[in-house]
């Protein structure tokens, strides 16, 4: 009799009419309507003047490699803002090469290192006020004042500051909540798994707070802070990150600072740590494609939690960029690196003069 009853309802299923909407054939730009599709493309060249035995540039997680070439990132994006309030979205930023990807892999995902998944989150504007926006996913941190490059943004140097690589995280995974109570005014906050971990590594989580306010249309004043316990199974010692981000305009040039102050309670093998920095960056425009750039900063790592040594690290960047049209763009670079310990070719050297050029496709 259930069989018998199985059969009626299948056949009768059959003979019923789809409605209109469920027999128009579906394609592939019906389902991705509304869905915007970026690239980005980042190939260089980097040579250390220690010419090293072992090809390391050292203290440069991304483009590390003397004497080579390399595919530094291939970068695909999807994306749909969610931007008025009841509205959803997506992002979903695809990434491969053998630099970038390898040294911002986040603990915990279970991809090979020359692929990551920069970001996934699911966005949704929630209608509150002007309208909160949600974030729930994977993120880039909101922290510093370089970025992670992409299609949207990279930085002015071709290399990145030790303050990016040694004093930040890169992303979070977790709920970020932002709110912009007027064009000059933005707020957010976020309750996230930790530095770049995927998966947690311990059962506490870790809150970052961010205020942005634009003092003029030329000047910003951003300031972050985050806290939580980092370290593996363990709740109790907690790590603690200021940062401050200005940026202005003098004259035809672009001028920012970045100001970081890190503190973490227990490190093993160290005890309590201390870290911190500061770095300046030039933009000026010498024509109308060429543009110079420029960095100078210093960072201690008073008691060698960040880097692995107790040291003092300075460095100085010059970077002349060209534009060449409206998706590429080429620049060469000039870097001289020190420290008042031997931390250079294999421990030899407290000096480390680098070279590079570095060409980006973006759409």
């Amino acid at each position: 009799m259930g069989k018998a009853l199985v059969k009626v309802l299948l056949v009768a299923a059959l003979l019923v009419p789809l409605p209109a909407w469920a027999q128009e054939k579906l394609t592939a730009a019906d389902i991705l309507n509304g869905t915007e599709l970026n690239g980005f493309l980042s190939a260089g060249y980097n040579y250390n003047f220690n010419t090293p035995g072992d090809q390391a540039i050292d203290l440069r997680p991304f483009n590390d490699t003397h004497d080579s070439f390399a595919l530094e990132l291939a970068q695909l994006v999807f994306h749909r803002d969610a931007e008025e309030p009841g509205s959803a979205g997506f992002r979903l930023d695809l990434n491969f090469g053998y630099t970038v990807p390898a040294a911002i892999h986040s603990t915990g995902a279970n991809s090979s290192d020359d692929f990551d998944i920069r970001q996934a989150y699911i966005s949704y504007m929630a209608p509150m006020g002007k309208g909160l926006k949600l974030d729930f996913g994977k993120f880039i941190t909101d922290h510093g004042a370089e970025v992670i490059e992409g299609y949207e943004g990279w930085n002015w140097n071709y290399s990145r500051s030790f303050l990016f690589y040694f004093t930040i995280p890169f992303t979070h995974t977790g709920l970020r909540a932002t709110y912009a109570i007027d064009d000059r005014i933005m707020l957010s906050g976020a309750i996230v798994n930790g530095w770049d971990n995927v998966k947690d590594n311990n059962t506490a989580k870790s809150l970052h707070l961010h205020a942005a306010l634009s003092v003029s249309d030329e000047s910003t004043v951003n300031v972050k802070y985050m806290a939580g316990p980092e370290q593996d199974d363990d709740t109790g010692n907690w790590r603690h990150l200021f940062n401050l981000n200005l940026s202005t305009a003098l004259g035809k040039a672009l001028v920012m600072a970045d100001i970081v102050y890190g503190k973490e309670e227990e490190v093993p093998g160290i005890g309590d740590s201390t870290w911190s920095g500061v770095a300046g960056y030039i933009r000026y425009p010498l024509s109308e494609k060429l543009f110079l750039n420029a960095r100078a900063e210093v960072f201690s790592d008073d008691d060698g939690a960040r880097t692995g040594t107790a040291q003092d690290l300075w460095e100085f960047t010059v970077t002349p960029e060209y534009i060449v049209n409206d998706n590429l763009v080429v620049r060469a670079e000039y870097r001289h690196d020190s420290s008042n310990k031997e931390v250079f070719d294999s421990g030899s050297s407290k000096r480390q003069d680098t070279v590079g050029v570095n060409a980006i496709f973006h759409f």
